[in-house]
């Protein structure tokens, strides 16, 4: 070989390899998270153009829930590329038509959208989806290597920052990685820009665990049904969600200390599963007792941070704001802050950092809208004061109507300026401020 070729040779190698490890490569936004929200992101960034890496971390054994969308969901899937019949006809979802709730006494009650949502102006879509969110995962992640998004199986283990300004992110592998913009959809137990910057936050109600299961059964019904006991103090139950035709998940979710003084009674994990599902005639016959279940376990605590944008970084999905799994609102969540964000960005790349007014109306979006769901759940349907006044039943409609409504508003007006974002939120606020109110009213009425 050529002396000058082999020293021209090992100068290139060498100049690559430096690149690999400063992160020097190319990238323009750089999204941490490889969830709904980091994909999602990603995908709209890179059909605007930009060059987007993706870093996501090895997502461990439990499968994400989240498998009930609102009906506001199934529009944000179909701007990424999944319209409501693909997923259903690939057999990716199923549809959720209706949500029954039904009480240890046998009594029920269907919850659905009146038909008048779907007339002008709200024009909304009636129907929405169940969805296995693992292949809903995998579904969308081919759309984000389609459009060019480069994804590094990696995990972020330390933020470089100029004061405000995220300068640059350090891997576990030992790659720095730097980019004009960063995203922060590292999920619920990460949160590494909220933990970084040291963001406020709004907590609600007790640290809870779900567990979980998926049964076969012969077939299953087009809509949600949640099993609630409205007894305890503090509200327990069950969902039954139907993610394929012969396929449905089941959950238990109840305040962490309860699960913790059964575990101090010597009951196992797959014991107290099995003991709560089989008080109920339906899902009884899905757990005979020589069978195994080893159920899926996780805790969480509602709880939104504020502060969710700098001048070149976005916080999104449950990083941001994890909502209570009863609203059905996460996936919706998770993909309006991805489209929001990634809009945001797009918007200001020329800036190359965001305006604080834009910073700022982003995340009072998303702070009033996790308050708004999360202080409504806890207030109307955990906390027993208005639920042992009017019925678990009523207070179920108490709180669905409002949630519906808004929802539906906000996907229409699609606040984004001073005025639609503050009256949004003036309005979110409003009922939120009825709900402690009559919270109140029930405490002292008795």
């Amino acid at each position: 070989m050529d002396f000058n070729y082999s020293v021209e040779l090992e100068t290139m190698l060498r100049f690559v390899f430096v690149r690999m490890r400063d992160g020097s490569n190319g990238a323009e936004v750089t999204v941490i998270g490889s969830g709904l929200a980091g994909m999602a992101a990603s995908v709209h960034l890179a059909k605007a153009g930009c060059r987007v890496l993706c870093i996501e971390s090895d997502a461990g054994s439990n499968p994400p829930v989240g498998e009930s969308l609102d009906w506001s969901a199934p529009a944000l899937l179909e701007t990424l590329g999944l319209p409501m019949e693909r997923l259903i006809g690939e057999n990716i979802a199923t549809y959720k038509r209706h949500v029954t709730v039904k009480l240890m006494d046998g009594s029920s009650r269907f919850y659905e959208p009146g038909e008048w949502l779907e007339k002008p102006p709200y024009n909304v879509e009636l129907r929405t989806m169940h969805v296995d969110r693992l292949q809903l995962g995998q579904a969308l992640r081919k759309i984000v290597l389609n459009a060019g998004v480069e994804m590094a199986t990696d995990r972020v283990v330390d933020i470089e920052r100029d004061g405000r300004r995220v300068t640059a992110v350090t891997t576990v592998s030992g790659r720095r990685i730097s980019s004009n913009w960063f995203i922060d959809a590292s999920g619920v137990k990460a949160s590494l820009f909220p933990r970084t910057f040291r963001l406020p936050v709004h907590a609600y109600g007790p640290r809870k665990v779900a567990m979980w299961s998926y049964f076969n059964v012969p077939e299953s019904s087009e809509g949600t049904t949640l099993y609630m006991d409205g007894q305890p103090h503090y509200m327990e139950w069950i969902w039954e969600i139907p993610i394929h035709p012969t396929v449905v998940s089941v959950g238990y979710v109840a305040a962490s200390d309860a699960i913790k003084e059964k575990r101090q009674q010597g009951l196992t994990v797959e014991e107290i599963f099995r003991e709560r599902l089989v008080r109920i005639p339906r899902l009884a016959g899905l757990t005979p007792a020589e069978s195994a279940i080893a159920p899926h376990v996780t805790s969480f605590q509602c709880r939104v941070y504020g502060g969710l944008a700098g001048p070149n970084w976005l916080i999104v999905g449950e990083s941001a704001s994890m909502v209570d799994p009863m609203t059905a609102n996460g996936v919706t969540a998770a993909l309006r802050h991805a489209a929001e964000a990634a809009e945001l960005i797009i918007s200001h790349s020329h800036r190359k950092r965001l305006s604080r007014v834009a910073g700022a109306l982003y995340s009072t979006r998303i702070v009033d809208l996790g308050r708004f769901f999360n202080c409504g759940i806890e207030r109307v349907i955990y906390d027993r004061a208005i639920r042992r006044r009017v019925g678990v039943l009523t207070s179920g409609r108490v709180y669905t109507v409002p949630a519906w409504v808004l929802n539906s508003v906000y996907s229409r007006l699609r606040p984004a300026g001073v005025v639609s974002t503050l009256l949004f939120g003036f309005v979110l606020k409003l009922f939120r401020a009825a709900g402690n109110v009559f919270s109140a009213f029930c405490r002292v009425a008795g």
